[in-house]
């Protein structure tokens, strides 16, 4: 049939609708997502920002080395040449024939529907005199209009118009491909074959393979596989890190290893300038042979940060390479810090006791480490010189004061303005006005807990093995606002009262230390400790109940058997064997009890620790989407010798100071810019009692501002299941049914013994 024949498009002109789509789908979300920001917002910015973070090195780098505007320029020209492509097309496709309009006849003779046949003869004659090829008319439309009258005066021309909407009857399908006309082309069949082998089967497999090679080698916080291999191989052999450990740890990381990545460098002046430091640094461990702690790269790493944290001026070929490596400090410290949490999540859950976990004190180690790479500070040394314009020489005159005695951030806080611009007299106005701006930018966060079992009835009781929930809101406010609240506060209390001014003075002086230093110490009369006895104590008395029990009933019994030998000494024999078996059975019983509790208490600790490690991983798994989908730009951290604008973020956990445990798993706090609530998870302990747990909250770029709050926990017995508890239902069902089909296999049985007897 010529309706089932197929005859290709071969102009090409669908081709051009293809790719009008085909680009508009690119450019236009392209354009939305890509179309570089005004640049003038960030000067903006940085011109607001200028009188507080106007001495930190990133924001000096910044205005000395800008940003490169070569990269948004680039950006505008291919954005605007794809949208030159797309409007180039849509006129092409404007102008192109529309070659599957429906035929009509009329329009062909330039006739209105409906002419009578003397007209369509008129009209034919005028046509054919004007475009018939004898006469120098054109061929093809002479073609067109002949056909047009047949279609309307020949009755089966007329027949195939109206049915099949061509004269010449039914037509072959015509499918336009949406490919250029010399792609189908025979000719070039063979330069096609070669562009499509060369695409398909070159540039894309290298292409996949390059991206897939990249890929692997990094994990999903763009840190080396490998570098996450030494620090798991090292945190587990060196259980307890201190700083130094820490450090020589941190600088082996691959990062900085120009094999594995292409932005570390590494000079020949490395190899005169780096022992030069050394000697200035002085002690640092260079004879242990532990690669790639002592490869050379790890060496210049670790005596770069060591020359950081000590504020050392280094030369200025190493001053590129030094602030390389203080910025990937951040990620990598956040990469120790998982794999401390991975391997304390897996010492729970193994078996084997040789498999030790990471202490607290290198947890806290990382997170310490943190704040002083960010701040170019060693361990303990004061946070006070976080401030700008206060150095070592200074810190002596406001540390050691004979009125005031400042150690923290928080102590220079408290003090009334008119007592803290008298102890920094030493200062002029414009440097004690920008120390003031810079001190009033520190935050201040406050934590509000609540602990509580979700999915429960009585939610505030918690039970042995339940899961506790501590929700925890943490609210940010600025130094500058603890000012103005605790100046009004001061102010009102300054009024003459009954009690006094001196009174009034210390309130005013002593409110704002109250908040920050932590919990209270007990006064004398209240430091009873009678409590942490108990624990140790209460078993010793039941056991030595038990076997005064047990000691008593033989005594008891030898004595009954003693009365009665003279008389019945046959019947003393035998109770005297009876007695004997009787407390060697009950001996074993005990025995058996006590193997069973311990059974199924360490049986108990199994699940709980599997529980513990399946509630800790699916907490992190959800704490990563939560925070791929929330913005991580909070507030800028002030540093005066970090090279890049740091983001300000926390580490909040639970954990318990005196058997120096983790609780629940570091919560990375990156979206705290007014107000966050988060949950933390963790099951409760496998007995009954009451529990001190400390819930903390660490910066990662400030020194000095950490927050700590105790955190009580009173666990009872979980309640006993109820007999006629609902569950149970079934089970009776299913009991019933099968004492019924019982009951008639009976009867059943009954009746045939009957039919065989009447037989």
């Amino acid at each position: 049939m010529a309706g089932q024949q197929f005859q290709y498009d071969d102009s090409g002109n669908t081709f051009f609708y293809f790719l009008t789509s085909f680009v508009g789908l690119i450019v236009i979300p392209a354009t939305y997502y890509l179309w570089p920001r005004d640049q003038n917002a960030e000067q903006i910015r940085l011109k607001n920002i200028r009188k507080v973070y106007g001495r930190c090195m990133w924001y000096r780098l910044r205005l000395l080395k800008p940003q490169p505007n070569i990269i948004p320029t680039v950006k505008k020209i291919v954005l605007l040449a794809g949208w030159a492509l797309f409007l180039f097309l849509a006129y092409k496709v404007s102008k192109t024939d529309r070659e599957y309009q429906e035929y009509n006849p009329y329009e062909v003779l330039n006739l209105d529907p409906g002419a009578t046949v003397a007209e369509i003869k008129k009209q034919y004659r005028l046509l054919s005199l004007k475009y018939h090829p004898d006469k120098g008319g054109d061929e093809v439309m002479f073609m067109r209009i002949a056909k047009a009258y047949a279609a309307l005066t020949d009755e089966e021309s007329r027949k195939n118009w109206e049915e099949f909407g061509n004269p010449d009857g039914p037509q072959a399908t015509s499918f336009g491909i949406a490919l250029p006309a010399w792609i189908v082309d025979q000719k070039n069949s063979i330069l096609v074959l070669l562009v499509y082998g060369l695409a398909f089967m070159v540039i894309l497999p290298v292409v996949v393979g390059s991206w897939w090679y990249r890929s692997i080698r990094y994990s999903g916080d763009q840190i080396l596989i490998r570098t996450t291999q030494i620090y798991t191989y090292f945190v587990y052999k060196t259980r307890n890190m201190d700083m130094k450990r820490l450090i020589m740890v941190l600088a082996g990381a691959s990062e900085f290893d120009p094999q594995y990545n292409k932005d570390s460098t590494s000079r020949p002046t490395d190899n005169i300038l780096i022992p030069q430091l050394i000697r200035e640094i002085g002690s640092i461990n260079l004879k242990k042979n532990e690669p790639p702690l002592t490869c050379p790269y790890s060496l210049k790493a670790r005596v770069l940060l060591l020359s950081h944290l000590a504020r050392m001026k280094i030369p200025e070929t190493l001053e590129e390479d030094q602030q390389f490596m203080l910025k990937k400090c951040p990620a990598l410290l956040q990469e120790m810090v998982n794999v401390i949490c991975q391997l304390i999540i897996m010492a729970r859950s193994r078996e084997e006791r040789e498999f030790r976990a990471p202490t607290l004190a290198s947890l806290e180690n990382c997170m310490k480490l943190s704040q002083m790479a960010v701040q170019g500070l060693q361990q303990f040394k004061s946070p006070l010189l976080q401030l700008p314009h206060i150095e070592e020489d200074n810190l002596r005159r406001v540390s050691n004061h004979k009125k005031y005695k400042i150690k923290t951030i928080q102590d220079l806080v408290s003090l009334k303005e008119s007592d803290r611009h008298s102890l920094l007299h030493f200062l002029e106005d414009e440097k004690y006005e920008e120390v003031m701006a810079v001190l009033g930018s520190f935050p201040y966060v406050t934590m509000d807990i609540k602990s509580q079992v979700l999915d429960d009835e009585d939610s505030n009781n918690i039970t042995v093995g339940s899961l506790v929930t501590v929700l925890v809101k943490l609210t940010r406010q600025t130094m500058a606002e603890v000012f103005e609240k605790e100046q009004s506060i001061c102010a009102a209390e300054e009024q003459p009262t009954e009690d006094g001014s001196d009174a009034n003075k210390i309130k005013a002086k002593g409110g704002w230390q109250q908040k920050n230093k932590g919990p209270k110490k007990m006064p004398k009369s209240k430091k009873k400790k009678p409590l942490k006895k108990k624990p140790t104590t209460v078993p010793l008395p039941q056991a030595k109940q038990q076997k005064q029990k047990q000691a008593n009933g033989v005594v008891g019994s030898e004595a009954a058997i003693k009365e009665e030998e003279d008389d019945i000494s046959d019947k003393g024999s035998d109770s005297e064997e009876e007695e004997t078996n009787r407390d060697s059975q009950s001996e074993k019983d005990d025995g058996s009890d006590r193997e069973s509790d311990r059974e199924q208490d360490e049986k108990q600790s199994k699940d709980d620790e599997a529980e513990w490690q399946e509630l800790q991983q699916s907490i992190q798994r959800k704490e990563r989407a939560l925070l791929e989908t929330k913005s991580k730009i909070t507030h800028p951290v002030y540093s005066l010798y970090f090279p890049e604008e740091k983001q300000e973020w926390w580490w909040l956990y639970i954990a318990d100071r005196k058997e120096q445990t983790l609780i629940s798993m570091p919560y990375h706090v990156c979206t705290l810019k007014d107000t966050e609530e988060v949950e933390l998870k963790f099951p409760a302990p496998g007995k009954p009692g009451n529990y001190q747990y400390t819930v903390f909250l660490r910066s990662d770029s400030y020194m000095g501002l950490d927050q700590i709050k105790p955190l009580k926990l009173e666990v009872h017995e979980a309640k006993p299941v109820p007999e006629n508890h609902p569950q149970w239902d079934t089970a009776i069902e299913g009991d019933e049914d099968q004492e019924d089909s019982e009951g008639f296999e009976d009867s059943f049985e009954e009746e045939e013994e009957e039919e065989e007897g009447g037989d």
